[in-house]
């Protein structure tokens, strides 16, 4: 294409650069995204591995944050450094490869690289993540490297959820410059350490759910780092050369339509943005039948078909309740069953959770519709990443399960119900 003149962000200077285009590591204009999360490895999450939380003992550890502070810290590494050599291995993303998927998104958190000022996260996760790496371009997968969980300032997160690290009613990484400067200098370390290897790191997630809801603040500042990690992501090199390497933005909470025209084309090239999709944290969307919950799915075909960048759906499930044990966080119950506090309960969380020996057929088959429903929508876009490959008692949100039980085909491309979007066809269980 012609040469183009951009202004770009490169950390707190400003410079002129020639612009030419991206060629990424996939070719994600033609070919669809099809992956699974890597959840729960290198960022713990209590309702995924529910074991190394139950079995500290202690009810005050909530999150990786509590799991090193109220731990002895030998204790807890050991722990840890098992999880980390035993959750994902080389036969997983063997398993990925040959269930035909392209992608992992591979979830880590800022401890990985640096702690500051007592944090008492524990560190060793960067290891693994070269490990991965390895994998990946052994077996043909491409990754997106996902900064999940930001700075979290004292206290604080960029969402106050469990996956950020530190559960917490006052997220307050977007009140911290310090915390911001130190989200950025970790984006450019991955994007310097992967600057060249956009054939296998194909993609780099500058930060994970930032929370929009919180108000205009919280958006001012996101915009503002969504722009610092272009120039961190895209300009590696010191200078005018540019990376193949994609960045991918979140819509913050805000849905697509609050994003058009955005870090617009072609001043902005190689930016995808990634939304997530669920329907089980309200006591609306736990109370919608099976045949409301695919129609909702459905009913994202024109806004991901329609939307003026890349995006792909980096978060959904199968599951449609949320049922799963600690799902809304350690020692908190479901909205499903009105054991949440302030739900209202829609019924028995019997077989819609746990083991998948525990499920019906009826339920196996709404599953695979459901997960039907959802993929052929979001190839819509530019295609989606299930969360997650596996856990350890929620099979309903396992891609590893769905392909052992039959809810997931392992090709991702094969249909049972290919009209499943089409009104006068969906014939589901409910």
């Amino acid at each position: 294409m012609p040469s183009l003149r951009a202004v770009v962000l490169l950390g707190l200077s400003v410079v002129s650069v020639s612009y030419a285009a991206i060629v990424p590591g996939f070719n994600y204009g033609s070919q669809k995204v099809r992956g699974v999360n890597l959840g729960g490895w290198l960022v713990l999450e209590p309702w995924i591995t529910p074991s190394l939380f139950d079995n500290t003992g202690d009810s005050r550890i909530i999150d990786e944050y509590t799991f090193g502070q109220y731990q002895d810290h030998a204790k807890a590494l050991k722990v840890l450094q098992n999880h980390w050599n035993t959750w994902i291995t080389e036969d997983d993303f063997k398993a990925i490869s040959a269930a035909g998927l392209n992608h992992v998104r591979l979830p880590i958190g800022y401890w990985a690289f640096e702690v500051s000022g007592g944090e008492p996260y524990i560190q060793g996760q960067l290891p693994y993540l070269d490990k991965a790496v390895g994998w990946a371009g052994k077996y043909g997968i491409k990754v997106m490297i996902d900064l999940h969980a930001g700075l979290e300032g004292v206290p604080g997160s960029q969402n106050g959820f469990d996956n950020s690290g530190q559960k917490t009613d006052n997220p307050s990484w977007y009140l911290s410059q310090s915390n911001i400067d130190r989200s950025n200098a970790i984006i450019k370390r991955l994007a310097d350490t992967y600057k060249d290897k956009s054939s296998v790191v194909s993609a780099i997630a500058a930060l994970n759910e930032p929370a929009g809801f919180l108000g205009d603040q919280m958006l001012s500042v996101t915009k503002q780092y969504w722009r610092d990690s272009y120039g961190n992501v895209r300009y590696p090199y010191g200078s005018s050369q540019q990376s193949n390497t994609v960045l991918v933005i979140s819509d913050a909470f805000q849905g697509l339509d609050a994003w058009k025209g955005f870090m617009p084309s072609p001043e902005y090239q190689g930016v995808m943005m990634d939304i997530h999709i669920y329907q089980m944290f309200s006591d609306g969307e736990n109370a919608r039948s099976n045949k409301e919950h695919i129609e909702n799915a459905c009913s994202w075909a024109s806004p991901l078909s329609s939307f003026d960048k890349w995006v792909v759906v980096g978060e959904w499930t199968p599951a449609a309740t949320d049922c799963a044990k600690y799902l809304n966080g350690r020692g908190k119950g479901a909205r499903y069953d009105g054991t949440f506090p302030g739900s209202t309960g829609v019924g028995s969380c019997k077989g819609l959770t746990g083991k998948a020996s525990s499920f019906s057929e009826e339920y196996k088959t709404f599953l695979r519709q459901y997960w039907e429903a959802q993929t052929s929508t979001y190839e819509k876009g530019n295609g989606w990443i299930q969360w997650a490959w596996k856990a350890e008692i929620a099979d309903e949100w396992s891609y590893q399960a769905g392909l052992a039980n039959g809810w997931i085909p392992k090709n991702p491309t094969t249909r049972k119900y290919p009209d499943i979007c089409s009104p006068a066809r969906i014939s589901i269980s409910v």
